[in-house]
């Protein structure tokens, strides 16, 4: 019973999932806002052009 638990211990091959799914979501976080940016940016200029072309 206890070298079971000496290699579940040992084991790194969960922590090393875990690392790279922490990566993944924070690569995930990052474009999620700059997409967000992006379209609140992309939508006003977008307005913005609709307003000019209406006025013309």
């Amino acid at each position: 019973m206890t070298s079971m638990f000496k290699r579940f211990a040992a084991d790194q091959s969960g922590a090393t999932a875990i690392e790279y799914g922490l990566i993944a979501s924070l690569i995930a976080v990052a474009v999620i806002t700059v997409l967000t940016t992006l379209g609140t940016n992309l939508s006003a200029t977008l307005q913005k052009v609709a307003t000019n072309l209406k006025a013309s």
